[in-house]
């Protein structure tokens, strides 16, 4: 589900566009996170981004989509060392 590297915390996810609220919801093997943006013109990344943004507390240009551009499945980098914040995002996924 996630992973720890040197550039930060790599987390595969799987996105729902077009959904009534934007939530987190924690599957087996990956996060399922659900915005109200649609898939067209890149609004439902753009959408993603800014809501991990705000519920994690993090910067918007520290999150990356590395991999799935176009895909509902998504690879994520949050690019922080802060061993703090690594370990507020973790435990906020695992609840």
């Amino acid at each position: 589900m996630f992973k720890e590297t040197k550039d930060g915390l790599i987390l595969k996810i799987k996105i729902v566009p077009n959904s009534s609220k934007n939530d987190i919801v924690l599957e087996e093997e990956f996060v399922k996170v659900k915005v109200t943006a649609q898939p067209i013109e890149n609004k439902a990344n753009k959408a993603l981004i800014e809501f991990l943004s705000k519920k994690f507390k993090v910067p918007k240009t520290s999150i990356e989509i590395i991999k799935g551009e176009t895909s509902k499945e998504k690879t994520l980098l949050f690019k922080t060392t802060d061993s703090a914040k690594l370990l507020e995002i973790k435990t906020e996924l695992t609840k």
